[in-house]
């Protein structure tokens, strides 16, 4: 007769998993889905100790993104904006600390192009490591037709790190006739972020 010793396997420990929830409402606190015993809490503790720091990281996340947000949302009266002889105006939201823009410069930035409240050009969308493809060009060449002559004046003066919203007029916009949706003699509103400035080879 052939005996099988019985094997015994370990018993599963009881199991706990844990939810991290960024919201103001629900404490981003885990969740206990099964009795714990002394050595699932003594790990436990430790997944406390050890996390604290990721625990505080959402209401971080969280704080950064509705600033954010308001920035985006916020809207500065025309009031407060600064009018140039040439009836461009401009508001800084923020100045930057880096080289400033001045004829000759080769500008790299991102803009958001909008139409009575609507967005309809930016350089935002896309796969860019910055969050889009960021739009590049010599300051003081916009008489060649290369870059919108509004973009073109209101970005010379700005730093680099800085971010300025521009209320542009017709003539130096779209003029009088106008471009696909944007009719004839129309407003429009530009937000620019200055990247960076570089030397331009027509400088």
């Amino acid at each position: 007769t052939v005996r099988f010793a019985a094997r015994r396997f370990p018993k599963r420990r009881p199991f706990v998993s844990f939810t991290c929830r960024c919201s103001r409402d629900t404490p981003a606190w885990p969740e206990e889905t099964s009795a714990v015993s002394p050595d699932g809490r003594r790990w436990f503790l430790g997944f406390l100790l050890a996390s604290a720091s990721g625990l505080n990281f959402c209401g971080d996340a969280e704080s950064v993104s509705s600033s954010r947000r308001a920035l985006r949302s916020a809207k500065v009266p025309e009031t407060e904006y600064t009018t140039l002889p040439n009836g461009l105006k401009y508001y800084d939201i923020k100045v930057g600390g880096g080289p400033k823009a001045v004829k000759g410069s080769r500008v790299t930035l991102h803009y958001v192009a909008k139409w009575k409240g609507i967005t309809f050009m930016t350089s935002r969308q896309g796969l860019g490591v910055t969050g889009g493809t960021p739009y590049a060009f010599d300051v003081g060449q916009s008489e060649r037709g290369a870059v919108l002559k509004g973009l073109d004046l209101g970005v010379e003066g700005m730093r680099v790190g800085g971010q300025r919203l521009l209320i542009v007029p017709p003539e130096l916009a779209y003029g009088s006739k106008g471009v696909q949706e944007i009719p004839p003699n129309a407003t429009i509103e530009l937000d620019v972020e200055l990247l960076a400035i570089k030397q331009s080879p027509f400088g």
